[in-house]
């Protein structure tokens, strides 16, 4: 039985994510940061539609981290061939305007503690005949964002990681990819008034937002056995958006 950790299950995307894998016959680590009912919630759902398959609720404060706090986490991970890092945050404003802690919480988040963790699980993952991990990433970071300039430059920042990474261990037969949705209907575009998200939505060649599920589909792609031939590669899913 395949096992995949999913960073960031609590979210639109990530729990998205766990139903697909689920599905496809995964056992799970639920992460949350912060919202423990909503994952135990997600826990108790996984496990009445898919008794065969464990799924276990984990924590992680990925923004700022103490002192053994990875330690403990790694030793609750048991059996692993996969991590799907779909956790977000951001913040929207002018850069001169942005404050110097939500530039180290955004880059913990984003960056620092997902690469701390590969470095952590990488012997573990390599175990496995099939070992994947997986980034959900944003078109920002390729097309940049005003007004969310930070959030874009960590999001390229990981393109530039999933590319170089995925040289560095591709003869272990662990595969890296990172999926970049375009505008998707989760809970970053909450403070966009209906009249932005009407605008937005007529420049998308769709002429649609994206569904949670329509990533995970591609989430779930990179992660099957087939996909052993793909790794180093940034899939925009976008609706044709800013392409």
């Amino acid at each position: 039985m395949r096992h995949a950790l999913v960073m960031g299950a609590t979210g639109s995307i990530g729990a998205a994510i766990c139903e697909e894998l689920a599905q496809k016959g995964f056992s799970l680590y639920l992460h949350y940061g912060e919202n423990k009912e909503k994952a135990k919630n997600l826990q108790k759902s996984l496990e009445i539609r898919y008794p065969k398959q464990d799924f276990f609720v984990v924590s992680l404060k990925m923004d700022k981290l103490l002192e053994n706090d990875l330690e403990i986490f790694v030793k609750n991970l048991f059996s692993l061939d996969t991590i799907v890092f779909a956790q977000g945050r951001s913040w929207y404003g002018l850069l001169k305007e942005m404050p110097e802690e939500k530039m180290d919480e955004l880059w913990n988040v984003h960056v620092k503690t997902p690469v701390l963790l590969i470095q952590k699980l990488q012997d573990k993952l390599v175990q496995n005949p099939f070992s994947r991990i997986i980034f959900v990433g944003s078109i920002y970071g390729k097309s940049g964002s005003a007004m969310e300039v930070f959030y874009s430059t960590l999001k390229g920042a990981l393109e530039s990681f999933v590319k170089s990474y995925a040289k560095e261990v591709a003869t272990l037969g662990l595969t890296v990819n990172l999926i970049a949705p375009g505008a998707i209907k989760t809970g970053l575009l909450k403070d966009f008034t209906q009249d932005e998200l009407e605008n937005l939505t007529l420049e998308i060649p769709l002429l649609r937002l994206g569904k949670p599920e329509e990533i995970a589909y591609f989430v779930g792609v990179c992660a099957s056995e087939k996909a052993s031939y793909l790794t180093g590669s940034i899939q925009y899913v976008t609706g044709g958006w800013l392409n």
